[in-house]
């Protein structure tokens, strides 16, 4: 990709990586995504697991840089970094389960890998690297030569050369890698391990894209059975023999030969324990290192497999015909929800009122009791001449909550966020708790609030008690009004 002023203009507006590292919370969501999912290799986790962790991590952060430092609480940062817009998590249910879960998308884990390639490195190799070059480009020579002459040759000159190694080694001549070539070699095997792990989470995010495009093909479709159906397996297969699809299939089926996962378990235990590698103070999950790898391409794999039990899905539907006006309905609410995927309702759409089942059992229904009969009674009513004060009938306060809510709104013209004892000291209440209520309901009222426990602020009144001036004070938590 030619890297000209229009392509990298368009990647600063559109790639999630790059609105990443401009992102003002750019360290906050950089370290806390890199130790809960990269730093132990996890490929998802649950919504409540998730919002713990975070909670720890900004608790943590506001006692260092102060409460006000990050106002929002930790389930509306992650729901901010999964939404389209950003693109930083994946957020999905997976089945059998209706607790949302969150991963990480390809653009973030290459973000994190490029932020960690700046820190410094103690020790930088090359010469594995320069002989890893040579190995590669002498299996392509040898892959790609179709004289059966000059491969003969290799061989023979590799013979030779083995031959010659064994001869020097049985007469005691035995040569060793030292602690620097074993350190270049272990570093890059470091490397390729994690670019390893990093490209199967974007194999799985090519095969589910894969998979959304059939299921909106699907979903959209209007001509016959068989002609959608040769669409999608001519798709499928034009996926299965790709390079990318080769290479993974190639993989996976190297890597779950028995014989290969012993052979691995065998070299890392071996090579884990030499000194020069043990001074490195490698990470401990490298012993089976081996079986994340595994993990990720199951994860991959079941991604294929979804694929698949859709096609298959489709291919069961008996009742096309029967149910004909059923499936028009849903035809028509799919092609609806895909032309509104991108343009989302920012308010709820509709609320459940309750998510319990109200159990009446018949045994408890009270038993019939006739109605008591009221009993009038003839009374003769006698009014005296005495005068009633109704002045307080027009004594009634009443609250402008217009006036209340210009008021912060004005307040909010000049700063981002303000607190409601803010409001009040610059506004002082002319009706007291009447007023205070007021404020309160409007509060609640509020699109953006967060409220802190822990801080109590104080807002005071004037009251006219008995003809005398008391001064009132009421203590409320910490209330911060956020701009819209």
């Amino acid at each position: 990709m030619a890297l000209d002023h229009t392509t990298l203009e368009l990647l600063r507006k559109n790639h999630p990586a790059w609105r990443l590292l401009c992102a003002q919370h750019a360290p906050l969501v950089a370290s806390f995504l890199h130790r809960v999912f990269i730093a132990p290799n996890l490929r998802h986790l649950s919504q409540a697991d998730l919002v713990e962790a975070l909670e720890d991590e900004l608790y943590a952060l506001r006692e260092k840089d102060g409460s006000n430092s990050f106002p929002g609480t930790a389930q509306s940062y992650l729901n901010e970094w999964a939404d389209n817009e950003k693109g930083w998590l994946r957020k999905f249910y997976p089945e059998g389960t209706d607790e949302p879960h969150f991963d990480l998308t390809p653009a973030t884990e290459k973000a994190l890998a490029w932020l960690e390639s700046l820190t410094e490195r103690s020790f930088v190799g090359t010469e594995s690297r320069l002989l890893t070059l040579f190995h590669l480009l002498r299996q392509m020579s040898e892959g790609s030569q179709t004289d059966p002459e000059l491969r003969v040759a290799e061989l023979q000159k590799r013979r030779d050369e083995i031959d010659g190694e064994i001869a020097r080694i049985l007469s005691g001549d035995i040569p060793l890698l030292d602690d620097t070539a074993l350190k270049d070699r272990f570093q890059q095997f470091l490397q390729l391990a994690r670019e390893l792990l990093a490209d199967f989470r974007e194999v799985e995010h090519n095969f589910r894209t894969l998979d959304r495009r059939v299921r909106e093909r699907i979903a959209l479709w209007e001509g016959s059975k068989g002609k959608l159906l040769e669409e999608i397996m001519g798709e499928r297969d034009a996926i299965a023999d790709s390079d990318q699809g080769k290479s993974f299939r190639a993989f996976w089926d190297f890597l779950m030969s028995p014989a290969r996962q012993e052979e691995l378990s065998g070299l890392l235990e071996e090579i884990l324990g030499l000194p020069s590698v043990a001074d490195m103070q490698p990470d401990s999950r490298l012993h089976r290192v081996h079986y994340d790898w595994l993990e990720a391409g199951e994860h991959t794999q079941r991604t294929v497999a979804r694929l698949s039990q859709q096609l298959r899905r489709f291919l069961d539907d008996q009742a096309w015909l029967e149910n004909r006006r059923i499936m028009d309905i849903l035809h028509q609410i799919e092609t609806h929800a895909l032309a509104l995927r991108e343009s989302a309702p920012k308010e709820p759409i509709t609320t459940l009122p309750d998510t319990n089942a109200s159990v009446e059992l018949p045994m408890e229904r009270p038993m019939y009791r006739p109605p008591v009969k009221t009993l009038l009674e003839a009374m003769e009513l006698h009014t005296e001449d005495t005068e009633v004060d109704i002045s307080a009938l027009y004594k009634q306060v009443e609250i402008d909550r217009a006036k209340l809510n210009s008021n912060i709104r004005r307040e909010l013209q000049e700063s981002s966020q303000i607190s409601l004892a803010e409001v009040i000291n610059r506004h002082p209440l002319r009706h007291g708790l009447t007023e205070l209520v007021a404020y309160l309901h409007l509060v609640g009222d509020w699109k953006t609030v967060a409220v802190d426990e822990e801080v109590k602020e104080e807002v005071q009144w004037t009251a006219n008690t008995n003809g005398k001036e008391t001064l009132r004070k009421a203590s409320l938590p910490r209330i911060l009004l956020l701009r819209d």
